[in-house]
Order: structure tokens, then sequence, then C-alpha cells
């Protein structure tokens, strides 16, 4: 299982590097049924898995003149105060049984599983669906993109997930930026999201298990850096729907095995 564990690691810098979002929606389940980290923590690994690698894989953008880094802080200011409020405040305060019906108990752990699930398939869903030519507005509209900001900061401050298929169509439309530049600016707002969240952890004092993140993160790295090479060459948009049958199967797969096989 750990040998299948490193190899879905590259996937997630895959993932990243050509389409600029997905590999979060994967860290989780990798964490947590690949290499048996407790999800709570697995939160947490997959802030840092996922922040790191998205760190070199803007650095490469930057370097090509895909990174807009205005629009970048207009939608990551926002999200750092709800990651905040999420990890520090409520995040901490959620019972680790929040109820239970006879002998059949609700978990912290089960509710991240479930809701995560929801989300790979709701991301699923976007990526997969042919997208209609919408009429791009001539200017950047900063106060949608804050406001979406700080829902997609919710997002990543529960499940520890980046939320990139969230933030590249809200680049496309309320930002105007073409796809490669609004992969590359992506993967700057996950950069900053995800560090906050993981400075956050290590504030309140979440184990971390720092040879093994480094392990993985180097693997998603090299991952990353072949998605960035192969970017150059093919059309991640065409990759997207291909991806999301992929994440579509898995979110089902945990959804039915949390409640059927738990």
């Amino acid at each position: 299982m750990e040998l299948l564990g490193y190899f879905a690691s590259i996937i997630i810098g895959l993932s990243l590097g050509l389409i600029g979002g997905g590999g979060s929606i994967l860290t989780i389940p990798i964490l947590v049924y690949l290499f048996k980290i407790d999800p709570e923590n697995a939160t947490s690994y997959s802030l840092f898995i996922v922040g790191i690698t998205s760190l070199f894989g803007c650095i490469s953008h930057y370097k090509m003149g895909n990174l807009k880094i205005k629009s970048a802080m207009y939608f990551a200011i926002p999200s750092i105060f709800s990651i905040l409020i999420i990890r520090e405040v409520i995040f901490p305060k959620i019972a680790s049984t929040i109820f239970s019906i006879a002998s059949y108990e609700v978990s912290k752990n089960f509710l991240i599983m479930i809701v995560f699930s929801v989300l790979m398939m709701a991301a699923a869903i976007s990526m997969i669906r042919k997208t209609k030519t919408v009429e791009i507005p001539p200017k950047t509209n900063y106060m949608q993109l804050g406001i979406i900001g700080f829902f997609v900061g919710i997002v990543t401050g529960f499940l520890g997930a980046g939320g990139g298929f969230l933030i590249i169509p809200a680049l496309l439309f309320f930002a105007n930026l073409p796809m490669k530049q609004a992969v590359g600016t992506s993967l700057l707002i996950i950069f900053i999201n995800s560090s906050i969240g993981f400075a956050g952890d290590l504030y309140i004092g979440m184990p971390i298990d720092y040879p093994f993140l480094i392990m993985i993160s180097s693997i998603a790295l090299i991952g990353m850096l072949i998605g960035i090479k192969l970017s150059k060459k093919i059309d991640g948009t065409k990759l997207k729907p291909i991806f999301g049958w992929f994440v579509l199967v898995m979110g089902i797969y945990i959804i039915t095995k949390e409640i059927f096989f738990k």
C-alpha cells in the first residue's frame, strides 16, 4: 500500500503542474487510505504537501510570465481570514464523536471524509462538464474575486484542500486571465492558503512527521516538474475531463467505504 502511495504522490504534483488544481483533491485519500494517516492529521499534512509543491510550481510559472500578483492578493487575503477562523477557532472545537445513534457513531474523522468525498464529486463534475463560452467582462471584478476567495478559504481550512477547481474558474471569469495565467496564479494562491493553514496547525501544536512530509512532498514535486514540462506541449483543458472521471470514481469509492464498509 505504501509503495502505491508513493507512486500516487507523483499524480498530486502532475495534476497541479498540468491543470493548476486537483492535486489537493487526491492528497487526503492517498494519506488516509494508502498511508493510514488519521483524517484530521491528513488535512494538516495535505496543507504542507500541496503548499510546498505549489510554491515550486508558481516559481516556474513566474519565470514563464504566468503570475498575476494583484489578482492573487485580492483572492488570497480574504481566504486567509476564513482559513484562520476555521482551523484555529472552529475545527479544534468539533468533538471527536459528534453524535451517536444506537451503536452507530458519527465521528469527526467520518465527517471529514464524507464532506471531502462530496467535494471530490463536485470538483469532478465541474471538470467533466463542457463549459459554455461566456462573455468575459472587460475589467477585473476584485470584489467578487475576494468573496470567492473567502469561501475557498473555508474549504481549505476544513479539508486541507487548495480549492484549485474553484480558484481557476474565478480567475478566468472575474480576473479576466488566460488559462495559463490562471493556472500559474492559482498555484500562488494555493501556496499562500496552504502555508497559512499549516502555520496555524503548528501554532496549536498539531503533531507533524517531518521526514514523511518531506519525502511525499519531494515525490509530488517531481510530478509537478513533469506536469509543468508537459503543460507547454499539452492543453490542460483537454485533460480535465479525464482527470474529472478519475476523481469522481474516487469520490464514490470514499463515500461508499465510509458509510458501508467502516
